[in-house]
């Protein structure tokens, strides 16, 4: 495994800082612009890539998300965030079961995730397993630090829609 890159530095940090104000003001492509501007042996920084996915997520580019979260996960496997954001990026380019598939073989590395469980029920519902995207749903409430906050979250979720009548009672 590659050892962890050190923190970033000017004027690598400044870039990566003023990525981060342009999409605060809703400008992904000034965004992009700023993480281009980044030393290229430090473009695959997780830092960088955090920043990068967030840029694609914004901008709808969902293929281009998937690569770079695949990258994420790839250089951070005991984190969840890159799975999960992998997740999401396939959920978004219509590859829902590969999205599923993707959180059931790290399931068991983040048991106290819940936002992997949310996702994954998300997946299981518009998958028409509605029975597992309960049981997920269920999960993802108890291990929430603000349960009540995520039901409300899956009230409005269009993912969850099937269940939306069960939530207030999971």
């Amino acid at each position: 495994m590659t050892p962890p890159l050190p923190p970033l530095v000017h004027p690598d940090l400044f870039h990566l800082t003023a990525a981060e104000g342009w999409l605060g003001l809703g400008d992904w492509q000034s965004a992009k612009d700023e993480l281009e501007e980044i030393a290229p042996h430090l473009r695959a920084h997780p830092d960088v890539l955090r920043m990068r996915w967030i840029v694609y997520a914004a901008a709808r580019h969902w293929e281009l998300a998937a690569e770079v979260t695949a990258t994420l996960a790839r250089l951070l496997p005991n984190e969840p965030e890159g799975w999960s954001h992998h997740s999401i990026a396939l959920y978004r380019l219509g590859r829902t079961a590969e999205a599923r598939q993707t959180l059931l073989d790290v399931l068991e590395r983040f048991p106290t995730e819940p936002i992997l469980r949310y996702n994954l029920a998300c997946y299981e519902c518009q998958l028409g397993c509605l029975p597992a995207a309960r049981e997920q749903l269920v999960r993802a409430f108890a291990l929430a630090a603000n349960a009540e906050y995520l039901r409300h979250q899956a009230l409005a979720d269009p993912d969850l829609e099937p269940l939306w009548p069960e939530i207030p009672t999971l």
